[in-house]
């Protein structure tokens, strides 16, 4: 059966209708024109409607996919961002503290030494003392005994000037030497007059 005008025009109709909307595109309506069967024709329009819709679809869900996708890209970049931020914080808290450390050590070692400078010098000024006190010990002691020989020399001389004197009926024999006068003072002027 061939279709009548108005049922040609009616699927004008509904072609022209699908492609103002862009449910077809101008291929699909050149392919639905050629088919002289109506009911096929209009099979073929419903069809290529469907799988234009279908089409879009897919589309925006791959669109959606993607925008999707590139927010998760995108935000796994800022994450990485994020992290690579706080590594590198981190690890100018590490430096800054390995450097602070360093620089204790330094400190200490410094100290250490001035520590061990001040010590052998203090040891050096000891041994000085020491020596000092141990030379003023063996010179008050040398002092003593020089002290102690004169006395006994003087005494010797003294006992025997004594001795000579018993023995030659001498005058009496005076000790007192200059020596025990004080800055030129003589003992005999505090002596009672």
């Amino acid at each position: 059966m061939a279709p009548d005008e108005e049922q040609k025009a009616m699927l004008e109709q509904n072609i022209q209708m699908a492609l103002s909307q862009k449910d077809i595109n101008l291929e699909d309506a050149i392919d639905i024109r050629e088919l002289s069967n109506l009911k096929m024709a209009n099979q073929l329009l419903k069809l290529k409607r469907k799988k234009k819709q279908e089409a879009e679809q897919q589309q925006r869900q791959q669109e959606q996919q993607m925008q999707a996708q590139m927010q998760m890209q995108a935000q796994q970049a800022k994450s990485q961002g994020e992290m690579q931020k706080i590594q590198m914080e981190s690890q100018a808290k590490i430096q800054y503290r390995q450097a602070d450390v360093a620089f204790e050590i330094e400190k200490l070692k410094n100290e250490a030494q001035l520590k061990r400078e001040l010590m052998q010098t203090e040891f050096e000024f000891q041994m000085q003392l020491k020596g000092m006190e141990q030379s003023n010990l063996s010179q008050r002691e040398q002092d003593r005994e020089k002290a102690k020989d004169r006395r006994v020399s003087q005494q010797s001389t003294e006992q025997s000037k004594l001795i000579e004197q018993r023995k030659n009926n001498l005058p009496p024999v005076n000790f007192e030497s200059n020596e025990d006068s004080l800055d030129g003072f003589d003992l005999a002027e505090f002596e009672p007059r």
